[in-house]
């Protein structure tokens, strides 16, 4: 059963390749916010947890705000898949240019890379991160990421190449020391690391506050940092009507290994700022605060604090 799941959603993704790089943009468009509204009638599991991270994120919000937030939130993440899957076909420069008409924040990437110690890059699930990843590429000729092992093989090969071939540079997530290594020498090398920074369930994130409730975020952002003397930097992502934000934050302080969970907090209440003022484009479909996991999930994750 789990093959033919995988064999299933590798079929998805190549026919959401397929599908938008043949449809015009503006129909295509269409088509997948049709596919987002159909999916929110549809109430299955990853709606359903959308909805329940909203309600943290938007507290105020009454049922038929929250409903309508929802909506907005599946419509947003359909564009990001739509946008994906055209970003090959698309003019990378045009791309590039219209971000670099609105980020606003570059000076601090310039600032940590003139000290000579790299910068970690930090970002939620928010946005459309690949968009980001363009103009970075196009601004610093390059720069390092870290890609999890999917499956089938033949959906993570394609995804790698894809990034690939807008300018990133992928490092697998193998599970042992091996990327963590790739990009300590990326960093002492003054070069720019981008790493996801919300949402880690394992027993090695760190607990932080997010919107008021426990949460778990990644460790290594702030690690790589405090490893390095590298400038670690919150990025924040989101949709605008007809294109892009992107913020990139001040430096996060973090110069020993014991700074790191005030640092990583420090990351959390960043991340909780630019995402309460845009919910709808935070892509989170998965479950997100440890008290949304099946009890014996959370004993592990209690013991292992």
């Amino acid at each position: 059963m789990t093959r033919l799941s995988e064999r299933l959603s590798a079929f998805g993704y190549a026919a959401g390749w397929r599908l938008a790089g043949w449809l015009p943009a503006g129909f295509g468009s269409t088509v997948f916010s049709l596919g987002a509204d159909l999916a929110v009638k549809r109430d299955g599991g990853g709606v359903r947890q959308l909805r329940a991270n909203l309600a943290r994120v938007v507290p105020q919000a009454d049922p038929v705000e929250l409903d309508e937030l929802t909506r907005r939130a599946m419509r947003s993440y359909a564009r990001y898949w739509h946008e994906t899957f055209r970003l090959p076909s698309m003019d990378q420069k045009d791309v590039s240019g219209k971000v670099a008409a609105s980020i606003t924040g570059v000076e601090n990437l310039d600032a940590a890379l003139a000290e000579g110690n790299g910068a970690v890059m930090a970002l939620p699930h928010s946005g459309n991160w690949d968009i980001a990843g363009v103009w970075l590429a196009d601004y610093l000729g390059g720069f390092t990421t870290v890609a999890e092992r999917l499956k089938p093989e033949s959906l993570y090969r394609r995804f790698v190449e894809y990034r690939e071939s807008l300018g990133f540079e992928i490092v697998p997530l193998t599970g042992d020391s091996s990327a963590m290594r790739v990009l300590l020498k990326r960093l002492r090398e003054n070069k720019a690391v981008c790493l996801v920074g919300d949402r880690d369930l394992t027993t090695s994130g760190i607990p932080v506050k997010f919107f008021g409730e426990q949460a778990r975020f990644p460790g290594g952002p702030a690690r790589l940092a405090a490893t390095t003397g590298a400038a670690l930097i919150p990025a924040g992502c989101w949709f605008t009507e007809d294109g892009w934000q992107i913020r990139l934050h001040p430096r996060i302080r973090v110069t020993a290994r014991a700074e790191v969970p005030a640092a990583t907090q420090a990351l959390a209440d960043i991340f909780a700022g630019d995402i309460a003022a845009h919910p709808a484009d935070w892509h989170m479909l998965q479950k997100f605060w440890p008290a949304d996991l099946e009890a014996g999930d959370r004993v592990s994750l209690e013991e292992a604090s």
